[in-house]
Order: C-alpha cells, then sequence, then structure tokens
C-alpha cells in the first residue's frame, strides 16, 4: 500500500497558519524591545546633578557616530520652556562622539530637563532624556515624548516591512540560485517563476515603503509625514537613504536578470534537452555546441546573478550593525556573505518544497544538488555567525542579560531545531527514486487511453461543435492533472521528503523572523555601556520624582528599647533632599533617644555609604536639609537607632530614588 503525500491545501496551510501565529507572536514581544544602538555614555552636567553655577552648555557623548540636527538636543526649564540656543556643535575627536548645545545666559536656580534624539550610524533612532539642577532641585512641569524614538505604530509597520523585504530578498535570491545551480530544467516551470518575480516585486515594494517612513520613523511618529516630500529629500542625504535608493537601482538589474533567465535562458535549456534528445544517435560534434553556449550562458548568468545578489545584500551591510562598532572593514563583507547564504538556504528550502508539491518530476539529482549547497551554506552561516556574535556581544555576561543575547541564543536554538529537521530531509533524499507507479500504474495506463480517445474526439469534432472541442479540452486538462497527482502520491520517498522539507520551511520562517528582530535590536555591547553608565537604560525617559515614605518597628534589645521609625525622603531624586526622621515610643507618642545616624549605598555603582547625621528638632524628631544624592538608583537605606549607652539597632531597607 502506497504512502500518500498530504495536500498542499490541508498540512502545508495548517504549518504556514501556525507558523504566522509564531511570527506574529514573536513581533508582539519584540514590540517593546528597545531599538537603540548608540548609546549616551556620558553627560556633562551628568544626570542628576545639582551645580552652583549655570553651565554655558551641554555636552552628549556616545557610544558611537550619530546624526543629529539642530533641534536634536533640547533643554527644556521647569516651566517646560527652551533654554538652548538651538544650534548644535560637534565635538567629536579621534574615537570619541560628542556634541553640545549652548545655554542661553542668566539661567536661574532650578530642574532642567534635557532631552535629545538622533539616529545612530546602523539606521536605527535612539533617544532619551534626564535632569540636572542648578542651585537647588525644584518642581518642573517639563514633559518629553512617552513614546520611545522608532516605536508605536509608525515603529511596528516600519519593523514589520523590514520583515518582508529580507524574505523578499531570500525569495528572489535564493529561488534563482535554485533553478540556476539545482534544477535548470524549473527556469520553464511557472509556479518558480511566480516565486522569483514574486520575492522580486515584494523587495521593490518593500524598500520604496521603508524609503516613505524613514520621515516619520526617525522624527515624529506620524504615518501622515511619510508623505512630506522635505523630510523625504533630507532621508535621500542620510547613509540610510543611499542604501535604499541603492538597492532600488540594483532591482532594475535584477529585473534584467530575471527576464533573461525565465526567458532566453529557459528556452536555451528546453532546446538543449531537445537537441540532445533528437542527436542522441549521431555525433557528438553539434550537441557538444549546443552544450557548450548553454553551459557560457550559465556562466554569465550565474556571474551576474551573483555580483547583483551581493550589492543588494551589501546595502544592509553598509547601514546596519556591520557598518558601525569594531572591525567594521571584516564585518561588513562577512555579513554580506551571511546574507547569501541565508538566501541560497532558506530560499533553495522554498524552491525546493513548491517544486515537491507542484511539480512531480523533479528528479534526484537535482535535490541532492541543493542538499549540497545547502550544507555550505550552513557552514558559512555557522562561521559569520559566530563572528557576528562576539562582535555584538562581548562578553558572555551580554550573552544572557541583554535582549540581544536572549534573541541571538533563541536563533541558536531555532537553528538547531532547523538542521534536524534538514536531516530527516537528506535521509528521505538518500531513498529518493524516480516517479513510482506501483499500485497507480493501472490507473495511469486506463487515464492516458481516455485522455487519448479524448483527444481524437476533440479533434475530430472541432470544426463541427467548437464548443464540445473546448469541453474536451477542458476534461483533457482536468485529466491530466489528476494523473500527475496520482503518480506524484504513489511515491512513498517523495512524500516523506514532502513532509520535512515543509517542516523546515516553517521553522525557517520564524528563524527570519528572530533574524530580523536581532538587526533591530540593541547589541549587547552597547547596551552594557548604557547600563553600565547610570544603571538604568539612557534612553528611558526620565522617571518623575516623588517622595520615600518608610515606616519600620524596631527593638534594641534593651529597656524601652522597642518603637517605631518614620522617614521621609523628599523628593526622592539625584541631588538634594530633604530627609525628616521620627522615632515614636510604643503608645504612639515621640520617643527621645540619644542617637540616630543614617547612610546612603548604591551598590551596583559601589557608591557608598554616604554617611547623613540628622539634627534633632524636637523630642523624637531629627531632620537634614542638605541629603545630597548623586544619581538614580535602587539605594540600600541603614538606619540606626539607639537607645542607650550600648543598645543599638540597624533596619535596613532598599528604597527607590529618581
Amino acid at each position: 500500500m502506497t504512502a500518500t503525500a498530504p495536500r498542499f491545501g490541508t498540512r502545508l496551510t495548517r504549518l504556514l497558519l501556525v507558523t504566522a501565529v509564531l511570527i506574529v507572536g514573536l513581533f508582539g514581544a519584540l514590540s517593546g524591545t528597545a531599538s537603540a544602538h548608540a548609546a549616551l555614555t556620558g553627560s556633562n552636567p551628568k544626570d542628576g546633578a545639582v551645580v552652583d553655577v549655570a553651565p554655558r552648555d551641554v555636552t552628549l557623548t556616545f557610544s558611537e557616530q550619530i546624526a543629529m540636527g539642530d533641534d536634536s538636543i533640547r533643554v527644556l526649564d521647569p516651566t517646560s520652556k527652551r533654554v538652548d540656543v538651538a544650534k548644535m556643535r560637534d565635538l567629536s575627536e579621534g574615537g570619541t562622539v560628542r556634541y553640545a548645545v549652548d545655554l542661553k545666559p542668566g539661567l536661574p536656580d532650578g530642574t532642567y530637563t534635557v532631552a535629545w534624539q538622533a539616529v545612530s550610524a546602523d539606521s536605527h533612532p535612539v533617544s532619551g532624556a534626564f535632569t540636572f539642577s542648578v542651585g537647588a532641585p525644584s518642581k518642573t512641569t517639563a514633559t518629553v515624548p512617552d513614546q520611545e524614538a522608532g516605536g508605536g505604530p509608525v515603529g511596528l509597520l516600519y519593523d514589520t516591512v523590514r520583515y518582508i523585504s529580507y524574505a523578499g530578498f531570500v525569495l528572489l535570491v535564493g529561488g534563482a540560485a535554485f533553478v540556476l545551480a539545482c534544477w535548470q530544467r524549473g527556469t520553464s516551470v511557472r509556479p518558480l517563476q511566480r516565486l522569483v518575480v514574486g520575492g522580486w516585486v515584494t523587495l521593490t515594494a518593500a524598500t520604496l515603503v521603508l524609503l516613505l517612513l524613514r520621515t516619520p520613523y526617525t522624527g515624529s511618529g506620524k504615518l501622515g509625514d511619510a508623505f512630506d516630500l522635505g523630510g523625504l529629500t533630507d532621508v535621500l542625504d542620510t547613509k540610510t537613504g543611499a542604501a535604499l535608493v541603492s538597492r532600488l537601482l540594483l532591482l532594475g538589474a535584477a529585473a534584467l536578470f530575471i527576464a533573461v533567465l525565465f526567458g532566453a535562458y529557459a528556452k536555451r535549456v528546453t532546446d538543449a534537452e531537445t537537441e540532445s534528445g533528437a542527436r542522441a544517435g549521431e555525433g557528438p560534434g553539434e550537441a557538444s555546441d549546443a552544450g557548450k553556449a548553454k553551459a557560457d550562458l550559465t556562466f554569465g548568468l550565474g556571474l551576474g546573478g551573483t555580483v547583483v545578489a551581493a550589492g543588494i545584500a551589501g546595502t544592509w551591510a553598509l547601514s546596519e550593525h556591520a557598518s558601525t562598532g569594531i572591525q567594521t572593514g571584516l564585518a561588513m563583507p562577512l555579513d554580506v556573505l551571511h546574507l547569501l547564504a541565508v538566501a541560497a538556504w532558506l530560499g533553495g528550502l522554498v524552491s525546493l518544497l513548491i517544486a515537491l508539491y507542484r511539480t512531480p518530476d523533479i528528479e534526484r539529482a537535482a535535490v541532492q544538488r541543493f542538499s549540497r549547497i545547502a550544507f555550505g551554506s550552513v557552514v558559512v552561516l555557522a562561521v559569520t555567525g559566530l563572528y557576528q556574535a562576539w562582535r555584538q556581544i562581548g562578553s558572555w555576561s551580554a550573552l544572557t542579560d541583554t535582549s540581544y543575547g536572549k534573541l541571538l541564543l533563541a536563533k541558536v536554538a531555532l537553528i538547531a531545531v532547523l538542521l534536524g529537521a534538514a536531516w530527516f530531509s537528506r535521509r528521505w533524499t538518500g531513498l529518493l527514486g524516480e516517479v513510482a507507479k506501483t499500485g497507480a500504474e493501472g490507473d495511469v495506463e486506463a487515464q492516458e487511453e481516455a485522455e487519448a480517445e479524448t483527444e481524437g474526439g476533440a479533434l475530430a469534432g472541432d470544426e463541427a461543435d467548437p464548443e464540445r472541442a473546448a469541453q474536451l479540452a477542458r476534461q483533457q486538462t482536468a485529466l491530466a492533472t489528476a494523473r500527475e497527482r496520482r503518480v506524484r502520491d504513489a511515491d512513498t520517498e517523495r512524500s516523506g521528503l514532502r513532509r520535512s522539507v515543509l517542516t523546515e520551511a516553517c521553522i525557517a520562517l520564524v528563524v527570519l523572523a528572530v533574524t530580523t528582530a536581532l538587526t533591530g535590536t540593541e547589541p549587547g555591547r552597547t547596551q552594557e555601556k548604557e547600563v553600565g553608565r547610570s544603571g538604568t537604560a539612557a534612553s528611558a525617559p526620565a522617571a518623575p520624582a516623588g517622595p520615600v515614605n518608610l515606616t519600620e518597628p524596631f527593638d534594641t534589645g534593651g529597656v524601652k528599647g522597642k518603637g517605631t521609625l518614620r522617614l521621609t525622603v523628599d523628593p526622592a531624586s539625584p541631588g538634594t533632599n530633604l530627609m525628616h526622621l521620627w522615632v515614636d515610643g510604643p503608645d504612639g507618642k515621640p520617643m527621645d533617644v540619644p542617637e540616630v545616624k543614617v547612610a546612603y549605598t548604591l551598590e551596583s555603582e559601589q557608591i557608598g555609604p554616604l554617611p547623613v547625621v540628622p539634627e534633632r528638632v524636637a523630642a523624637g524628631h531629627w531632620s537634614s536639609s542638605n541629603v545630597q544624592i548623586p544619581m538614580p538608583g535602587d539605594w540600600h537605606l541603614q538606619v540606626t537607632v539607639r537607645t542607650s549607652d550600648i543598645d543599638q539597632t540597624t533596619i535596613e531597607k532598599n528604597v527607590k530614588i529618581g
């Protein structure tokens, strides 16, 4: 009894639906992931600093090159009015990236907010905010955008189109490579032609949309600004804009390649096969000439297609992760190789899947050729992927403590599963034989006889009854389709190969989604720099300050050693704070104790303990009006209460500052 292959509209549809749900879920989970790639590594004044005299300017230092305009840095006073002169100064030198904006003279005391937004060297928008105070901290009504740069609906749309562009590149390059290197007869197969052309159309359309979305993506976040011609002109002057325009030009060359591949070359392949069969009994001279002409055209298309594909891949390498950071001269060509290997493997996999489902006569040799190409692609992916991981992660801790590292681990796990599915495919390839007839052979022969009769009837009645002839032609086509399906479903090995390749293709779609997410996530190396600057991500907006209130019981162990401690810190933000401390007895009345001491420690930055000795205001009440806290974070608070010469206790709690 022969095995039956899964129907294209059942198993394939279910697997693709599950895969689509996984991809949508992945993008949903990543919607809150930081996409900042340039880290703010320092500022003057520092975040939360309190200075005696108003500074002349504000300077920001970044981990890599960025693009900034005159409105990229805004300094707001406590009433949310701009106090900068709106003119940027580039102070970068050597390997240091630093920008400054001058402040208006005569600024009064109070808390000032610095909000900045720029575009990092790898094309992604970055933003952030922090505060500093002149004289003493004050209340402020300054507001900064609560939406991260590159976020919101425009950011989600931009990321989705980026994924679509990668998918189009994979189908275009991988499909063309499959028919040219593995199954040249596939150049005449309509489903494969539609796959490659669809990849070209998808990539071209996605590139145009990305070009239009750059203005709102890196600026206002409003979708309507996509049609701002002035903004589009500004985009064309950037590195990313130039890369997108270059990609469109290369896609024009790719269109010419596709026309030759599915036009002149497909005809040459068909003619060569026909001529080879016709001259089977003749001398090899003329037949070899036809084969040589086909081989020359194959070499030319292969060389030209490789150059165009590498050029398109280079538009990503020149504008994203590989173009910034360390060793860019090595990283960019390796990134091109990585993208080409991904396309050859995943795009070829989809092409093989379509060939197995839509064409019953793909030979074993073609599948084996693709298997060898896929193995080579995996080797290239392993080498280039290891280098990229080392370059972007930088440390073992970043592998587990950063979003980039966690996504990279997820990608490695998915590729391991994908390789497991590929092993099953190679196993089925080894068992793959010629098209089986077995139990279906009698049915096939009967159908062929019926087709012959139908064709004869159609020819006889063509002139007499054209409508009848058209009906018979449709019946003949239906019979031919049914015969091909029976032949296809009768091959057990081919059915097993289809199932395993289908599984590979679905996993590959998720791998591509994770890869796209990686290109839009802050590398672990820069994320650690950013966290190391202040203990939190610098791109997060400044959290509103608020007083800290603490109530804790204590017991020193001596006579009258029990009571309750109440402490407040206001405004609980970096800079100068007012601290009040009350000690109450068991009856709730003020309890006068000989001594209280307070100390603050920021363990993550190895700051402290910073001692505070409050002054006695009244019985059971102590206060300090000059508690200096240098930066925000989770501070460890220690309050020591002494009730006699030998009886004391220390209360320890963590409080959030800033």
